[in-house]
């Protein structure tokens, strides 16, 4: 469907409005959750003064690319980094902007490791002028860093899923502290980390398409040495790769569907980040993910849930052709009436927001039986 520019403005700043409920500055959105995180080591830390930011998934013209973890220099004294993390809203992969801030703030409980297990820093804390680094949790030569200490780190939960929210992700929400923390001044990443950022994108070897979730520079030493001797490759994937269309990655992957919003990210490339519109009409959206297998320890319940699942499935398909139909026949009566482009576009409106409730009721339906699994599971699969 050929949408006038007018439209496409304003479906813009209606994604803007439902994405004001979120808790980070908004880059861009997309249609397809990224790859697991993929397993690797963490290098040396180069010296005193710098602190650790985990890699991750980002989007571009190519899909998605890793942006390997790096060791970067705060920008001042007493701040902390809190990584950018994708979260499913509104039927779509959300990604928000990491930030500089006196405190770390909500990164959608994801385990990136290296301190950061899903809720503030475990890798280290400021005292004073300096940067005390905890040993257990990272690479340090005590050599040249003698401001160290050890605490171990207790009851982590060990996964690779990279984003929060939907089918198969983390279900974290923010304490009333990290949107507390959230709402307060930040800075955007440094420099040093934005060269960083486009060097990845611009590194075909980084994009998921080509690595399979294993990229061979996982890590580096410092933002941007992606050549240095130190840097690290991925060890593993962290779960079988699935190309952007859902197929095993020895199909040839299609171009991705659409990257809404602008990039946000200081010294972005935004030519190559142009906004598109989200998913207008429901025929736009890919076919529904089946959730992932019941397994609560109890054959019997595990039955029922996929019942359950299999029920939920069929339910939520049959939305979307109804849905599908439904808007199918006013754009064929439209034709038939030969409507101006100020009627075509309220049609529009109405079916974008259409399809955005279908997406988010279906979501939530999904949650709240795989809520129902999980529980069932931490008891021992008892009803």
């Amino acid at each position: 469907m050929r949408l006038s520019p007018a439209t496409r403005l304003m479906l813009l700043a209606i994604v803007m409005l439902l994405s004001a409920g979120s808790f980070a500055q908004i880059g861009i959105s997309v249609t397809i959750g990224p790859p697991a995180l993929p397993v690797y080591e963490q290098p040396l830390c180069p010296g005193d003064g710098y602190i650790w930011t985990p890699g991750y998934w980002a989007y571009g013209p190519d899909g998605y690319y890793w942006v390997p973890g790096t060791w970067v220099l705060a920008p001042r004294v007493g701040f902390l980094w809190t990584p950018p993390w994708w979260e499913w809203f509104g039927g779509r992969y959300v990604f928000h902007d990491g930030y500089w801030g006196p405190r770390v703030g909500f990164y959608g409980g994801i385990v990136y490791g290296f301190g950061y297990f899903g809720r503030g820093y475990e890798g280290g804390r400021w005292e004073g002028d300096h940067f005390f680094y905890n040993r257990t949790v990272n690479n340090i030569n005590v050599v040249n860093i003698h401001n160290v200490y050890n605490t171990t780190i207790n009851n982590v939960t060990v996964n690779h899923i990279s984003y929060n929210g939907g089918q198969g992700g983390i279900m974290a929400r923010p304490t009333a502290e990290e949107q507390a923390y959230d709402r307060e001044s930040h800075v955007p990443p440094t420099a040093e980390q934005t060269r960083h950022f486009d060097s990845a994108r611009d590194n075909p070897q980084l994009r998921a398409s080509e690595n399979h979730g294993r990229p061979p520079v996982a890590a580096t030493p410092r933002p941007g040495a992606f050549n240095d001797r130190e840097t690290v490759g991925a060890r593993e994937a962290g779960e079988p790769y699935r190309s952007e269309n859902g197929r095993p990655a020895n199909n040839v992957p299609r171009p991705p569907e659409s990257n809404l919003g602008e990039n946000n990210r200081a010294g972005g490339n935004r030519e190559n980040n142009v906004p598109r519109p989200p998913a207008v009409d429901a025929k736009d959206l890919q076919p529904h993910q089946r959730m992932a297998a019941p397994n609560t320890g109890n054959p019997n319940l595990d039955k029922k849930y996929q019942q359950q699942q299999d029920k939920l499935y069929a339910k939520q398909e049959q939305d979307h052709q109804k849905l599908q139909q439904k808007q199918e026949q006013e754009h064929q009566r439209l034709n038939q009436q030969n409507a101006n482009d100020a009627k075509r576009q309220q049609v529009e409106q109405r079916h974008q927001q259409q399809t955005q409730q279908m997406e988010q009721r279906h979501a939530q339906q999904q949650q709240q039986l795989q809520h129902k699994e999980e529980s069932a599971s931490h008891n021992g699969g008892k009803r």
